[in-house]
């Protein structure tokens, strides 16, 4: 397993992450090879708690830390309905927490998950 990061990242404006990403384009247009960044981001903290909900978090723990299983022996293991697990999965491939191997086997490519919330600014006063 890698021993990656995943970046879930809260309250950052875009142009903060294509700032970054044109300082890496940068970096290679120079012949480095930049550290590997992966990260997704929500607009706020409501977009995030509808896609990494406490039962996904659950899922994620249980993923990393039993390695490659089949989505039937997952909702086994957690005692969950099959096609919810189902849906956790697919909506967690989707936002890059979750892969499937060759096998057709889904896992946890990230040795961590860090999330990052931005504060709103404070108003003058």
């Amino acid at each position: 397993m890698s021993e990656s990061i995943l970046h879930v990242r809260v309250g950052v404006p875009v142009e903060e992450s294509l700032g970054a990403a044109a300082e890496t384009m940068k970096a290679l247009d120079r012949g480095e090879a930049p550290e590997p960044y992966f990260g997704v981001g929500f607009e706020d903290m409501s977009q995030m708690l509808a896609v990494f909900t406490p039962k996904r978090w659950e899922l994620i723990g249980a993923l990393r830390a039993a390695g490659p299983l089949t989505v039937a022996e997952l909702a086994r293991r957690l005692r969950r309905n099959y096609k919810n697990v189902h849906g956790d999965i697919a909506e967690l491939m989707e936002w890059m927490a979750v892969e499937r191997d060759e096998a057709g086997k889904v896992f946890v490519p990230w040795s961590e998950i860090v999330v990052d919330m931005r504060l709103p600014h404070q108003a003058a006063a």
